[in-house]
């Protein structure tokens, strides 16, 4: 009557193993495309954000007349400028909100004249923050030739 042996439920070390060893298979396989479809969505976002960015520099190039200095940058696109002439044109915000970081959280860099004899240049250095780069950390930008109306 005492003698019969009661079992425990539950896991095994052995079946806890197994299914560790399972999972680090699966998030090895897995993890690195998952990953990866993170990094290339971050670089689309900064192309649309650069983007949605130029289109409000035109708009303000509109109202002011001239395309703000890389001093003033991007942050004219959604405060009034202080020089009273250029505030009296100003017709902003010209963003809902202020001006957006990059996806990596740094600032997009805005430069008066742009690249190559370009009226402006956009852009993001990627997720190191350094120009240049490859890969991940390779520069995401747009740049606008005078008189030209297409994002090169």
């Amino acid at each position: 009557m005492f003698n019969k042996a009661r079992r425990t439920r539950g896991f095994t070390l052995l079946e806890m193993l197994v299914v560790l060893v399972i999972i680090g298979l699966v998030a090895g396989l897995v993890g690195p495309r998952l990953f990866a479809k993170v990094d290339s969505s971050k670089v689309q976002t900064a192309g649309v954000q650069i983007k949605l960015l130029r289109g409000a520099v035109e708009s303000l190039r509109m109202d002011i007349g001239s395309y703000p200095t890389t001093e003033q940058g991007l942050d004219l696109l959604s405060t009034p400028p202080t020089d009273p002439k250029l505030r009296e044109r100003w017709k902003g915000p010209y963003l809902d909100e202020a001006v957006p970081q990059d996806p990596w959280s740094n600032p997009y860099q805005y430069r008066v004249p742009g690249e190559d004899g370009r009226a402006f240049s956009i852009i993001s250095l990627g997720a190191d923050g350094k120009p240049g780069g490859e890969g991940i950390d390779a520069d995401v930008g747009t740049t606008k030739k005078p008189g030209a109306d297409a994002p090169n």
